[in-house]
């Protein structure tokens, strides 16, 4: 499964082996313990990568064995691409802009998008 964690610094992305709903029985849970709000429900989140960052055909191939509909790839101009995902959003409300979004997908799609994001952050870091 792929986690999305959103902050006021920025997003990180990482592949776990928990299952949505451990995930999120998890932080009810927690939620419950220390008396803070939880709010989850099915979303979607995109992010770019950059067109040169990856064996994109390799890619697109991943993307269209989906059979869970949860990964859309569309060019947005000639240096990005944007991932959307479908999947479940924890926030502390409704309102919230920091949060978790988790997906599951098969495991080369997970894979390649991991991969993705890391070689995005290179790209960042060298700027």
């Amino acid at each position: 499964m792929l986690k999305l964690t959103y902050t006021e610094a920025g997003l990180y992305l990482e592949r776990i082996t928990a299952s949505v709903e451990n995930l999120v029985s998890q932080r009810t849970i927690l939620a419950v313990r220390t008396g803070k709000s939880i709010y989850v429900k099915p979303n979607g989140a995109s992010f770019l990568i950059p067109a040169n960052a990856v064996n994109l055909q390799a890619f697109k191939q991943a993307v269209q064995g989906e059979t869970s509909q949860t990964i859309d790839l569309c060019q947005v101009d000639d240096e990005f691409y944007e991932v959307s995902l479908r999947g479940t959003w924890i926030a502390s409300s409704n309102e919230a802009h920091t949060g978790i979004f988790v997906a599951c997908m098969h495991d080369r799609t997970e894979c390649f998008i991991e991969t993705l994001w890391k070689a995005t952050q290179n790209l960042v870091s060298l700027i």
